[in-house]
């Protein structure tokens, strides 16, 4: 899968070029078009909102052009197979079927418990395709360098960076599903994206 995006940063959309009978997993109500003869095939309600569908190519091959809901960047993330990634769920548009997503994965225990986070470990070789609410900051952590995130502003991490979950406010109401009430203490070496802005405020100034 060959991945072209256009109108970015603020309204972006990812074109999703497809070889004679490749097959992605996307968003379904992100789809805007496709190619003629790409098959639509439903796999029921994903995690939270999200309404999975696997696009395949004809034998001809095909494209799928996806958008993110609320105005932002999309971001194409290449995994080569040997490193792997922590994903905030919710955050895809489309993932290609060479990679493996796995919301147990053992590093999440220290985050969350047993219960389970608003994290997810993708790894393989493939392309994940990312949407971002407003602007796209990649971050690059120097060994030993320490940061802290909203975790409502966090895409993704490398899964070897260190991490700490801790609340904001020890009385206050937190939960591990969403990150609300949480920030995320980040040691490098590794990286990080993250977003300018968050889908709840978006989506509030939207509807003003």
């Amino acid at each position: 899968m060959q991945v072209r995006t256009r109108h970015t940063p603020a309204f972006g959309v990812a074109r999703l070029v497809l070889a004679p009978g490749e097959a992605v997993q996307a968003e379904s109500t992100a789809m805007l078009a496709t190619s003629y003869g790409v098959h639509v095939e439903a796999r029921g309600r994903g995690r939270g909102k999200l309404r999975p569908a696997v696009f395949t190519a004809p034998p001809e091959g095909g494209w799928v052009d996806v958008a993110p809901a609320l105005p932002g960047e999309v971001h194409a993330l290449d995994l080569d197979g040997t490193a792997a990634w922590c994903v905030r769920g919710g955050s895809w548009l489309a993932v290609a079927s060479t990679l493996r997503s796995d919301s147990q994965w053992p590093g999440f225990q220290a985050l969350f418990g047993a219960e389970r986070g608003f994290l997810e470990h993708v790894s393989g070789h493939g392309t994940i395709v990312l949407a971002c609410c407003g602007a796209l900051d990649i971050v690059v952590l120097a060994a030993g360098e320490l940061i802290t995130v909203d975790p409502a502003h966090l895409l993704a991490y490398t899964d070897t960076t260190q991490s700490r979950l801790r609340a904001v406010d020890p009385s206050a109401a937190q939960s591990v599903r969403t990150g609300e009430g949480l920030l995320l203490d980040f040691a490098g070496p590794g990286t990080l994206l993250t977003q300018t802005r968050t889908p709840r405020t978006m989506a509030a100034w939207l509807g003003r």
